[in-house]
Formats: C-alpha cells, structure tokens, sequence
C-alpha cells in the first residue's frame, strides 16, 4: 500500500509517498516533470513489492510540495530540498532512481552526497546542442496562468495530451509524431490532475532540467550507476551518450511503454542492479 504525507524543510512542504519495508537499502525515486510521484506508483509498488522501503516525493513546486522562493531555480536549487526532505525519512544510505527532470536532479544529489547515495539509476535525460535547448527552454514550458473562460484547463490537457503525441509536444507535425499514442484515460486523468495542481509553478524545475549543463556535471559522479532507457521514450537518441559521460556506468534498455507488465519489468531490471555486492 503507498502511503502519503509531508515533510517540513526550509522552504515549505515537501509531499511524498512511501510504500514497503524491510531492511535492506531504501530506495528514492525522482520523477519525470511536469507531473509527480503519482506517475510513478506503478514502479514504486512493483519494487516495494521486492522487500525495499520506497520513498518518493514531489519535487518543489510539482504534485502537492510547496514550490521553492526562487522564481527560476537551478537543478542544484531543487537537488538541495529534495535532499533535504530524503535526509528526514531516510537514515544512512539509499539507493537513488531519477527519470527526465528527475535524473537531473538525482544525479546532483548523488554528486553531492556520495556517502548517502549507495546506488544510482538513470532513466531517460536529454543532451541538447545549443540551439536546440535554446529552443526548447522558449517554448517547451510556458506559465499559465488561470482565467475566467477557463482556458487555462484546455491549455493545460492539450499540452498533457500532446506530450504523449508529439516531441517536442509543439511540433505537431508528421515529422514530430511519436509512436506510442496515449495512454488509457484513467492514467491520463492522473497525469492532468497532478499537472493543473502546479499549473502556476510547474514550469520553474522543467527550465532549470532544460538549462542544466548536463554533459559538464556527469564525468562529476563517483557512485556506481545504471542508465536505461526504453525505446519508446523521446529521449531514447541521447542514450548512449548520458551513459558514456558517467564514469564505469552500465546501461540497461527497457521494454517499449505499453508492454504488458511494463513496471514489474522495469522493477526487474533496476531491483538485479541495485541487489548486487557492493
């Protein structure tokens, strides 16, 4: 069963859900923007389900946290109160799993804290040439803001919808065109919920992901780490090149999205890396 709460750090509430036990290494989990934890419970019950105690909160100004005073934070920025949060619910070391934004921010907390973080797993992380971060941070994550014609709602289900559709979402084009398709209506109806909660802030941590020096910071972790990725995501054409920044880092493909028993199988894949002898 995940279980749901708040932690007081300096700044506000951090919103986290917790599921499992035993004693073996805790782990953390850092999801993907613009959404929240919610979008990872599917993963987090199959790896609670292995006997590891899993916590995974909503980063600062996402899902239900408090967002941080800056108005264009860093990574850096959203790794400190992250860590700051996990430093209250996890004693000792933990394992560490970051998608998207939330790589970004895991592998600053690992780089950063070396002697907490045991273990580390990429999942999915974007390497853009110049101009097309310069691009993407224009116009990938616009504020919206709410009106009384109630735009802001069809504002903020298109750009869900059109994420799953399109990369980048705007580039609603043939050329653009993903493969996958949406998911079924129950999740997506998660996914929309959890975005219009933050629909005034949850574009701050999606610029920082954008404007962080990734290829620069990477070569900078020291704890053992996996990189997977699955075909189906976006972000699949960088995956080579995240892993070969990391130093000794493996790499892991995971199923397409949509295969049957898709988080049991991604739990899999990360359970055997984060299960080996130190």
């Amino acid at each position: 069963m995940i279980r749901r709460g708040f932690v007081e750090i300096a700044h506000g509430q951090i919103h986290v859900r917790t599921a499992g036990g035993g004693d073996g290494t805790p782990l953390a989990m850092i999801h993907q923007s613009p959404g929240s934890s919610k979008q990872l419970e599917g993963l987090v019950d199959a790896l609670a389900g292995q006997g590891r105690r899993v916590v995974a909160p909503d980063t600062a100004g996402n899902g239900d946290s408090d967002a941080l005073p800056q108005q264009a934070p860093s990574i850096g920025d959203l790794a400190a109160a992250t860590f700051e949060a996990l430093d209250q619910l996890l004693a000792g070391p933990f394992d560490l799993y970051g998608s998207h934004t939330g790589a970004s921010i895991a592998m600053e907390i690992a780089i950063a804290e070396p002697a907490r973080v045991r273990r580390l797993v990429i999942d999915g992380m974007g390497l853009y040439a110049a101009d097309e971060q310069a691009e993407i941070i224009e116009r990938y994550a616009r504020e919206i803001v709410p009106d009384l014609e109630a735009t802001h709602l069809m504002k903020v289900w298109h750009f869900c919808r059109d994420q799953h559709v399109f990369w980048p979402y705007y580039n609603r084009t043939a050329d653009g065109r993903l493969p996958n398709g949406l998911p079924d209506a129950d999740d997506f109806h998660d996914f929309v919920v959890e975005v219009l909660k933050a629909m005034r802030t949850y574009h701050r941590s999606y610029r920082a992901a954008f404007r962080h020096p990734k290829r620069e910071r990477l070569p900078l972790i020291t704890v053992p780490t996996l990189v997977v990725c699955s075909p189906s995501d976006m972000l699949r054409g960088y995956f080579a090149d995240v892993a070969a920044l990391v130093p000794g880092a493996r790499t892991a493909d995971l199923p397409a999205w949509g295969t049957p028993d898709f988080d049991a199988h991604v739990a899999a894949v990360i359970g055997a890396f984060l299960d080996e002898a130190a």
